[in-house]
């Protein structure tokens, strides 16, 4: 186990531009952003990068939240962060479990779109359109809205 780990920081060490932490999960805020406790102490909110979740109120909104939950909740996991976001987030993509991708497990269980507006990765497309052609999670809805439509939608909603 913890020869995969090491393995594992090894190759994300080899990003000069990210930085890799680990530490334990101790609030899971929802699907795709989760507060972590570092070795020194400091409490990191991170979000899923590459990947957007449901919106509370969402259908499988509460489905990715307990997805993730159950995945890293009380665990120790290692992330690779890419960078800040403008809320001071760290964005990153979690490995736990010695060696599963959070980031990956949510696109393969239907519970998350690739974000195609801060990602170009094929391998996440194929991940989507893998569960989209299976139907799985999420792609059980005839008409999935995505988050960044949700979110777009309450704005313009909260503003007439």
């Amino acid at each position: 186990m913890k020869n995969i780990i090491l393995f594992f920081l090894f190759l994300l060490s080899l990003n000069t531009n990210s930085q890799t932490l680990t530490g334990k999960v101790i609030g899971i805020m929802d699907g795709d952003t989760f507060k972590l406790l570092t070795q020194d102490s400091t409490i990191v909110k991170v979000r899923l990068a590459n990947i957007d979740c449901p919106e509370k109120k969402q259908p499988f909104s509460q489905k990715a939240k307990d997805f993730t939950s159950k995945a890293i909740f009380g665990k120790t996991v290692c992330i690779d962060v890419l960078k800040k976001d403008r809320y001071r987030r760290s964005i990153a993509i979690v490995f736990y479990n010695d060696s599963l991708n959070l980031n990956n497990q949510l696109l393969i269980n239907g519970l998350a779109w690739h974000y195609t507006k801060y990602s170009k990765d094929i391998e996440l497309q194929k991940l989507e359109a893998m569960a989209r052609k299976n139907k799985i999670g999420l792609w059980q809805e005839a008409n999935a809205i995505p988050p960044w439509e949700w979110r777009d939608y309450k704005k313009k909603k909260i503003k007439q």
